[in-house]
């Protein structure tokens, strides 16, 4: 009576899966939750205008400018001189990088020009501005709640 299923006592040498699938889809539905959820960067109130969105590229380096004045690389608060040290260092490693700026709607103007040019002193010459759309334009040619326009500098 030779057979090919195992003898009584013997180890089984397959794996059960499917509590790794279960686990795994659990997971991927809460990240897909919670994706959308998660927002970059400080919090700012953007000022509101129409502007075409730019195409994304690589890792993306935002600077920001709180009602307070603080300036933000990323999540980092950080001095306007540090600010330039640190994106020369960034620009000299990889040259032509974007870095976007976005500063609160209660900054003063030459607060946003003083960074702009610590980001141009850095020798970043693509520089752009989030904005967010206006509320109640749905014609507008961004169609989103928030957009980027480029300009190349100061």
């Amino acid at each position: 009576m030779a057979s090919d299923s195992p003898q009584r006592g013997a180890l089984a040498s397959q794996i059960n899966v499917t509590p790794l699938v279960d686990v795994m889809l659990v997971l991927l539905i809460i990240f897909m939750v919670t994706a959308p959820i998660i927002q970059q960067g400080v919090e700012v109130n953007l000022p509101k205008v129409k502007a075409q969105a730019l195409p994304g590229k690589e890792e993306q380096f935002i600077v920001s400018i709180t009602r307070n004045r603080e300036v933000y690389l990323n999540d980092t608060r950080i001095t306007t001189d540090q600010l330039s040290e640190k994106l020369k260092a960034i620009s000299v490693e990889r040259p032509n990088r974007q870095v976007f700026l976005r500063a609160d709607d209660a900054v003063p103007y030459g607060e946003v020009v003083r960074t702009m040019a610590a980001i141009k002193a850095a020798g970043i010459e693509d520089v752009g501005m989030v904005t967010e759309m206006p509320t109640g334009n749905a014609d507008s040619a961004g169609g989103g709640s928030e957009s980027r326009r480029g300009s190349p500098g100061p």
